[in-house]
């Protein structure tokens, strides 16, 4: 297919979409000191374009519609990456199926490799993240940056869109309502392999501890009441299996983004595709990526379902959910010092109070819990724009996107924080815990099975009651000998519980008036 390769001799004459035409303009923001732009047209107008820059009027138009919020596309490189993968393996699709002149291609796979390879204009998307129009700024914000790199390359001026288009080159056999979710798709999965190795150190840092503190004798609690002993180690084990369920979680919930509808253009049906064209960009985009892609079955309902979104930030949230009750863990354990359970104790990282001398607070479970929370929130921004959607498209994937790189960029930053900071200098209060296990009631538990769960009642309400301990009521009732108590309440029985009880007959109960007096 041959293209027209030479610039109009007076380019201020061609003035179709795109045409340019390079004038002075004087920068108030710079005492008035001249700076040069470039005139581009649409179907809307003229519009100036910074004479440097690699995007185009359509970001121009985007960057005045939307000023929403600081944080723009550039903000997020694993997106623009995603993007241009997908403008790579669709220029080679389109070669292959013989509808792009193969030195076209050639400029725009370049150009897509100087941003993915070399990390060129990463600062050249300034649009908002929050937009309207369903991801169009973004997807054309992509096609400029690419075809103005591509002309770049072959001696050409930016803006010279007669040579090589973003429309009819960059975005050929695409619309933003496939090349949009499908480079959306793919940042996320990488986004995602940043979060997992976070999520490793934080369950390998809580797996040390276990192993630190297994001898660490301490109460276990259940609604805030004494319930039975465990280990400190049992306890962070527990935090590092948790953790290790949520990989697997997440691990499932990120595979179903590479299902991708690549092909299906505006609606699902294809429009403006050439014949096998979608398996060959299927293809193409495996090989470009590295992944495992796949082509959704149907893709007039993958055009529309943002249900995938819906199940991994499902995903996320529950990680959230998870964390942020360590985190609730992490500072009930360490309160105190002298008037709360004071059974571990956090690094100190600042002092916590401007009126209370020698406060320090938990402050790093603090702001994780924080974080979690932000995150949880934004599940019901994904839920909400889900649910938006209309018949063949969802408008609201830019929400969707926004909520979800925020979801993962602060979980990575939050868990990396948390084991850094936190968790691999925790320390234990051995003897505070150990204290609180044997001045506990819950420690009865263990005799059930020799006493009898009557006896134990009797046992605990006397010991409620006195103030005692179990122990010295069990002997006064003489319900066990010395012997058999500090056998069953040993340190070493309440670590690793050994079955002791009674292999027949029933247990005689002690009347409860017996204990009405204790002399």
């Amino acid at each position: 297919m041959a293209r027209r390769r030479g610039i109009p001799a007076n380019r201020d004459t061609a003035r179709g979409p795109g045409a340019v035409a390079t004038v002075d303009r004087g920068d108030p923001t710079s005492g008035g000191r001249m700076t040069q732009t470039r005139v581009e047209r649409d179907l809307l107008g003229e519009k100036e374009v910074p004479a440097d820059a690699y995007y185009g009027i359509h970001t121009v138009r985007a960057v005045e519609n939307f000023p929403i919020d600081s944080t723009t596309i550039s903000d997020i490189p694993d997106f623009i990456r995603g993007m241009v993968m997908v403008k790579k393996a669709a220029a080679l699709a389109n070669v292959e199926m013989g509808v792009l002149d193969p030195d076209v291609a050639e400029a725009i796979v370049g150009a897509c490799d100087e941003i993915l390879v070399d990390g060129r204009c990463m600062d050249q998307f300034p649009s908002c993240v929050y937009q309207g129009g369903a991801g169009t700024s973004v997807n054309m914000n992509t096609n400029e940056v690419v075809a103005n790199l591509a002309l770049e390359r072959i001696g050409h001026p930016r803006g010279a869109y007669d040579v090589i288009s973003p429309n009819d080159d960059v975005n050929r056999s695409q619309s933003t309502n496939d090349a949009y979710p499908t480079g959306f798709r793919i940042a996320l999965w990488h986004s995602l392999e940043r979060l997992e190795p976070a999520i490793v150190a934080l369950r390998e840092a809580f797996y040390d501890k276990s192993e630190e503190f297994r001898e660490v004798l301490k109460m276990g609690r259940t609604q805030l009441q004494d319930a039975v002993p465990m280990s400190l180690g049992q306890e962070f084990g527990g935090f590092a299996v948790t953790l290790d369920e949520e990989l697997h979680v997440l691990g499932a919930a990120a595979r179903m983004l590479l299902d991708v509808n690549l092909g299906a253009t505006a609606i699902g049906t294809g429009v403006n595709t050439p014949p096998d064209y979608r398996r060959a960009v299927i293809e193409h985009l495996r090989l470009v990526t590295g992944l495992p892609v796949t082509g959704a079955m149907n893709l007039i309902e993958a055009t529309s379902d943002t249900g995938d979104y819906v199940n991994v930030h499902a995903a996320l949230k529950r990680t959230a959910s998870k964390v942020s009750k360590i985190c609730n863990d992490l500072r009930l354990l360490s309160s105190g010092p002298r008037a709360g359970l004071n059974e571990i104790n956090l690094p100190e990282l600042q002092a916590g109070s401007s009126i209370m001398p020698a406060k320090v607070n938990p402050v790093i479970p603090e702001v994780v819990n924080q974080v979690c929370f932000k995150v949880i929130g934004n599940d019901v921004t994904v839920t909400m724009a889900a649910e938006a959607g209309q018949l063949q498209l969802n408008v609201m994937e830019p929400v969707i996107a926004q909520a979800m790189f925020e979801s993962i960029s602060l979980l990575t930053s939050a868990m990396e924080t948390l084991t850094e900071k936190c968790v691999r200098g925790i320390t234990a209060n051995v003897e505070v815990a150990r204290r609180n296990v044997m001045d506990s009631i819950g420690i009865v538990t263990y005799l059930n099975p020799v006493i009898g769960h009557h006896n134990g009642d009797l046992v605990g309400r006397e010991c409620a009651r006195s103030g005692r301990g179990v122990r010295e009521v069990v002997l006064e009732m003489g319900l066990l000998s010395a012997e058999e108590v500090d056998d069953i309440l040993s340190p070493s029985n309440l670590l690793r519980p050994r079955y002791k009880g009674r292999s027949s007959g029933h247990l005689a109960a002690v009347p409860s008036e017996d204990l009405s007096d204790p002399t």
